[in-house]
């Protein structure tokens, strides 16, 4: 499986909130918290590009990522993948490139996950570990490898 990483721009902003919200759709709507209007307005207030990259399968845009430097570590703050690739390795994949700069780095990285998510799951299977909670999110750690 070869995945390739995009520079995102701003003029992407409309295609990222899509995929945004097609991949977040099914857990929002199960914490009855599915807003389209607000998903776009929150990532949008956020938005840097410098910091995002579409993930690219057999040619064609399946996701985006987006990570940042925070205190001490590094923050994965976006991981997206069209709900027609999910189930593929692709999040795996993602994961690993950025497991393998944050060991390099000697980092760890941070997630947050939306409560009753299935990306919960994801993430544990993953490495990472639980932090703390708020009253919608789960927050996770995984530290660098020291191998």
């Amino acid at each position: 499986m070869i995945l390739e990483f995009e520079a995102a721009f701003q003029e992407h902003l409309d295609e990222l909130v899509r995929i945004r919200i097609a991949a977040m759709r099914d857990s929002l709507t199960k914490v009855g918290r599915f807003d389209p209007d607000r998903a776009r307005e929150r990532f949008a207030s956020e938005f840097n590009p410098e910091y995002t990259r579409f993930i690219n399968f057999g040619g064609l845009r399946v996701g985006f990522v987006v990570v940042k430097p925070e205190a001490g570590g590094l923050k994965l703050d976006h991981l997206y993948i069209e709900p027609d690739y999910q189930g593929r390795g692709i999040g795996g994949k993602v994961l690993q490139t950025i497991f393998n700069t944050a060991d390099q780095l000697r980092l760890p990285v941070l997630v947050t996950a939306l409560r009753d998510s299935e990306s919960n799951s994801f993430y544990k299977r993953h490495g990472f570990k639980y932090q703390d909670e708020t009253e919608w999110d789960i927050n996770y750690i995984r530290m660098a490898s020291t191998h």
